[in-house]
């Protein structure tokens, strides 16, 4: 009998692909895309029948995409369904980046949406229906451990499309009934299958930008979202003297340097934001680079609990190099000391450590010291 399989399919190539590849290895497959906004919420054109331009440089989960979805799995004889998750989307993932922002922080909305709607709110769906196993396109590879007796996410193949890093928080069940059928595959072969399969997305561009932001400007969406107006205050130094006048805090983050009007001999760097004071701190690069950084709503992978200390390397944002450092555990908090200090972490994204291609854990930065 044959294993059932939930494929979540985003519209783009990669889940198309994954679809492909489930059924030819005889899974009992079934599409679902999720509809997290209306495209007229987010400032993209209002809904259309047609398909999306292959050539575009777009963002996610619009209506075309759901539409693409749709077409890839009839033509492979796939139900699909379109699942409306747009009042959950809206508490637990635009809630929740507002919220990081208006903190002072930088969020990381993919990673709280694969946790809170793609591998809780679908896998549960599935289950309900009775199906084994929750399949995604994210390029990452899934094993299990004889000697620990524990799942183990490891990283893609194709180094430059590994997205390991955004499904740290991925629980032990939920692994085990999780399929990544690209883990192994070069994105070069994604693109190959998905046109000698003669799929309508074969050439569509990877998304870009935060689905729900298509035209990056965060700021706007904040307000249009919030409907509140965020005030101007002060930029100012280490010492606290006045360099300026910013736009409201929700307009930076910590590490930019441009865009931010103030005069200066040497570049200026956003080190830190202080919303109580309503006030964006700026040095020449003092302040810039911290060696601990500290991290909450943690989930270990590879290990149940870290004793005493582990040695391992960690990133500290999805573009960046992994670096060597010390873990500890306190609790419910994960403590990264890095041999080198490293520049501008950031409260509100991700820092996930690893053992060589192996995911050990990781958390949200809450704490830079």
């Amino acid at each position: 009998m044959s294993k059932k399989v939930l494929v979540a399919m985003s519209g783009g190539v990669d889940s198309s692909v994954a679809l492909g590849l489930l059924k030819e290895q005889g899974y009992d497959c079934y599409g679902a895309t999720m509809q997290l906004y209306r495209n007229e919420e987010v400032g993209l054109p209002e809904a259309e029948t047609g398909t999306c331009d292959a050539g575009s440089e777009r963002s996610c989960c619009s209506w075309a995409d759901m539409m693409d979805a749709a077409r890839v799995a009839f033509s492979m004889g796939v139900p699909h369904e379109i699942w409306d998750y747009r009042s959950e989307f809206r508490e637990k993932v635009m809630k929740d980046f507002v919220r990081v922002y208006e903190a002072g922080g930088t969020p990381n909305p993919c990673i709280q949406c694969n946790r809170t709607m793609k591998f809780e709110k679908m896998w549960s769906e599935a289950k309900a229906r009775g199906l084994d196993y929750l399949a995604t396109g994210h390029y990452a590879r899934i094993e299990y451990d004889e000697a620990s007796g524990r799942w183990l996410l490891k990283k893609a193949l194709d180094p430059s499309k590994d997205q390991s890093y955004v499904l740290y928080m991925l629980s032990q069940e939920q692994l085990s009934h999780t399929l990544f059928p690209l883990g192994s595959y070069h994105k070069t072969e994604t693109r190959k299958i998905a046109e000698e399969q003669g799929f309508v997305n074969a050439q569509k561009h990877d998304s870009q930008d935060i689905c729900f932001v298509p035209d990056g400007d965060y700021a706007r969406f904040i307000e249009q979202f919030t409907g509140k107006e965020y005030p101007e205050g002060d930029f100012v130094d280490l010492e606290g003297n006045v360099l300026g006048r910013h736009k409201g805090i929700i307009r930076y983050t910590v590490g930019q340097r441009k865009g931010l009007g103030i005069a200066s001999t040497a570049p200026l760097y956003v080190v830190a934001i202080r919303p109580e004071e309503n006030q964006v701190v700026l040095s020449h690069g003092e302040g810039l680079f911290a060696s601990r950084v500290e991290a909450d709503r943690i989930n270990l992978i590879s290990v149940p609990g870290i004793e005493d200390s582990m040695r391992a390397k960690a990133r500290i944002r999805y573009y960046h190099n992994e670096q060597p450092c010390t873990i500890t555990q306190e609790g419910d908090r994960l403590i990264f000391d890095f041999d080198e200090p490293q520049r501008a972490p950031t409260v509100g994204q991700a820092v996930v450590a690893y053992d060589g291609d192996v995911v050990i854990g990781g958390g949200t930065i809450c704490e830079v010291k």
